[in-house]
């Protein structure tokens, strides 16, 4: 996908709209693109996910479920969900927990941390919800004021979300390739401070709903430029999702994945529409703040 990549990226400025949006992503994936569009118009992979004692039940892609089992929990104290609207990985996280663990859950829109908070308390069973606590701030600025201060973080990122582009004409006939980069500045601050509060031994989950390579492994290839030249300050874990933790509270067959150089990928187009999800899960092994 590189040579595909680059091409892609050199038309820069002179694509534009719906034209543009297809060329571009027809040179990344060339011949799959199609299949990709095609499952795109189909109905996704919704599940419920129901808690015993939760007044609702909530409805979440199987992929954003995987992609939310693969932070491992055990162990864990201080579990942050950076950017946690609409709460959906919020849930999953929650029901995961240990019992002495507590979840921050984050958003920095106060209209979408409103819904999250409705999300906590409606589809959380108030022994858990008690233990979950919503938040209204810029999680890229949050390093400014702590630091390695949570041993698990989910940052599920905003994204150029081509799913959602495509199906809405006002975003398909505005695109362009400076989107790509206006959300790739934004993943970059997200990221970089979702480390800075990761403690060492502790474990970040990145994702996004992106197809761009940009998006996905060119964020944990400038994190290995930035943090860990050597190889040695973090790592990177494979997925291992325990279905049983929550096969109580859902009913569903786990998507597959395809590994990336730096994550893995859920693709709708062989998983019955599922995703499209991306995620990359780093382990923290040394403090950034020492030289």
């Amino acid at each position: 996908m590189g040579k595909k990549s680059s091409k892609a990226k050199s038309s820069g400025e002179k694509l534009f709209g719906a034209e543009g949006f297809e060329k571009y992503y027809r040179e990344l994936y060339g011949e799959r693109w199609q299949a990709l569009k095609d499952s795109f118009a189909g109905e996704g992979s919704a599940v419920e996910f129901k808690i015993p004692g939760a007044e609702k039940s909530y409805f979440l892609d199987s992929a954003s479920v995987l992609a939310a089992l693969c932070l491992p929990l055990s162990n864990s104290t201080d579990i942050l969900d950076l950017c946690a609207a609409p709460g959906g990985k919020t849930l999953v996280l929650a029901s995961r927990m240990p019992e002495s663990a507590t979840l921050s859950s984050n958003e920095r829109s106060p209209e979408r941390k409103h819904r999250l908070s409705t999300v906590v308390q409606t589809c959380l069973p108030p022994h858990i919800a008690e233990r979950v606590f919503t938040s209204c701030s810029d999680g890229a600025t949050w390093c400014t004021r702590q630091n390695e201060c949570f041993d698990r973080i989910l940052l599920d990122a905003p994204c150029s979300s081509e799913r959602h582009v495509i199906a809405d004409p006002k975003y398909l006939n505005t695109w362009s390739p400076s989107r790509i980069k206006t959300v790739t500045t934004e993943q970059w601050a997200l990221l970089s401070s979702a480390y800075r509060l990761l403690r060492p031994e502790g474990v970040l989950l990145y994702s996004t709903c992106a197809l761009c390579p940009q998006e996905n492994d060119g964020m944990i290839e400038r994190l290995y430029k930035k943090f860990n030249k050597d190889g040695t300050v973090f790592s990177l874990l494979e997925p291992e999702p325990q279905l049983e933790e929550i096969s109580q509270y859902v009913n569903l067959t786990l998507p597959g994945f395809e590994k990336t150089q730096y994550g893995y990928m859920i693709m709708p187009d062989v998983q019955n529409g599922a995703g499209p999800i991306y995620f990359s899960i780093i382990k923290k092994q040394k403090s950034c703040f020492i030289s």
